[in-house]
């Protein structure tokens, strides 16, 4: 928890002067454990300042963190790498792994893309109209016709599985499905 300088220092200023962590406690100023830890730490080290925070301080602030969040939410289906890349020409330099941390602090998670549907209601009408138009052709007319098989071949290059960020338990509602649908 996270406490200014002046309720730090009434704790210590209680404490100095003959209360007990009981009391401060009664006081309702702070938390019983963050009551009893500023007592602690300033018995070890005589002073209310708090110590600081180990590890490497982070690459970003809040501002630049928002600005992340506001890029990803323009393409969801962006890679960290491309984030990482449209976020260092905004002025933050941070790898992939520091946009996905970023972005998972803010509850966004990284999950595959809804699958469209095989045939759409366009798909749909076109094949009838297909259907209808050419309903009278006999077999010998059918005859003339050359039919190919498409089916896609990759060498290189990804497999069609799209990543899409969104916050976690959030489902697909049906308009951002029918959104998916369109792309």
């Amino acid at each position: 928890m996270v406490t200014c300088k002046e309720t730090r220092a009434a704790i210590i200023a209680l404490h100095k002067n003959g209360f007990t962590g009981k009391d401060i406690v009664a006081t309702k100023i702070a938390p019983k454990s963050t009551i009893h830890r500023f007592i602690k730490n300033f018995k070890e080290r005589g002073s209310i300042l708090v110590k600081k925070a180990s590890g490497h301080p982070r690459k970003s602030s809040k501002r630049q963190d928002r600005l992340l969040k506001r890029i990803q939410l323009r393409d969801r289906s962006a890679t960290s790498a491309e984030l990482a890349q449209e976020w260092q020409q905004a002025g933050v330099s941070a790898s992939a792994r520091t946009v996905r941390r970023r972005l998972l602090e803010d509850g966004l998670v990284s999950r595959r893309a809804a699958k469209k549907p095989l045939l759409s209601k366009k798909n749909i009408r076109d094949r009838l109209i297909f259907c209808r138009k050419y309903s009278e052709w006999t077999a010998e007319d059918w005859g003339k016709v050359i039919f190919s098989d498409e089916a896609p071949f990759r060498l290189f290059g990804a497999s069609g599985k799209r990543l899409v960020r969104r916050r976690k338990g959030s489902g697909l509602t049906h308009n951002s499905a029918q959104k998916h649908n369109h792309e």
